[in-house]
């Protein structure tokens, strides 16, 4: 299986650049992260370079879909996360819905999402690069979030009708929200690009909480899918000795072929 560190999460507050290093020392072969826009694109795509390492995924600007005034900036945010994505060669980029709007009925707000995904279709086919939504948790951490359910996300992407635009699947967040975890990706599996994994209570190591991931990994490892698992958590001590225990865990990230 395909493991990527979220260095924003995982490496909070520490170099970003000694970081890739350690993830490198460490044997994974992928790493992730949020903002682009602030950070120097040219130093880390040095260092993944001399590292060989890959990116598995960096995130949109924050504009929401939900709202259809935004459409246009929107698109243009998701034009300069393609180029952003093109430097580092990249090819997942991430990106949220934004927030519920008051007063606006939920089907309005879908169908905007849908319309402002299947404008931005063109620009990631010609980049050859896919789009992921990502439904979140709102009972703890991201409060008046349009979309929470995965349901309504794998919806929302047959309706855009796209395979450049996916469900960024988020086991912690899914978790918290709908359960059922194991049928849900198999039985959307067509639908996924990308997943996110944390422990359940506290987003802290995989290995910590409710859910059994070693049985999660080798259901999805079961379809098939060849993409990454990112794994977006707070460790609760040292991060590299999280990481090591993670892979003495049972669990051997691949290098892509």
């Amino acid at each position: 299986m395909n493991f990527s560190v979220n260095i924003e999460s995982v490496y909070s507050n520490q170099p970003f650049i000694r970081s890739m290093e350690e993830i490198k020392r460490l044997g994974f072969h992928a790493f992730e992260f949020w903002s682009w826009w602030d950070k120097d694109l040219y130093a880390i795509k040095r260092a993944k370079d001399i590292l060989q390492l890959q990116v598995s995924s960096i995130v949109t600007k924050f504009i929401s879909l939900t709202d259809p005034s935004k459409r246009q900036e929107y698109v243009q945010g998701v034009k300069e996360t393609i180029a952003a994505a093109k430097l580092l060669g990249c090819h997942i980029i991430v990106s949220q819905v934004g927030q519920e709007i008051e007063g606006v009925p939920r089907e309005k707000q879908h169908q905007s999402i849908v319309e402002g995904l299947k404008a931005c279709v063109p620009f990631l086919k010609q980049a050859g690069i896919m789009l992921v939504i990502e439904p979140l948790n709102t009972l703890v951490d991201h409060k008046g979030y349009y979309l929470y359910s995965a349901k309504e996300g794998f919806q929302i992407v047959k309706e855009v009708g796209s395979p450049y635009v996916k469900v960024l699947y988020d086991i912690y967040h899914m978790q918290i929200m709908e359960g059922n975890i194991i049928s849900t990706i198999t039985e959307n599996i067509d639908k996924i690009g990308h997943f996110h994994a944390a422990g359940v209570p506290g987003r802290h190591e995989p290995y910590t909480g409710e859910l059994y991931y070693l049985n999660i990994f080798k259901a999805i490892q079961s379809t098939g899918f060849n993409g990454y698992i990112g794994l977006e958590y707070w460790p609760l001590e040292n991060p590299s000795l999280s990481l090591m225990k993670f892979l003495n865990w049972g669990l051997t990230p691949q290098k892509d072929k």
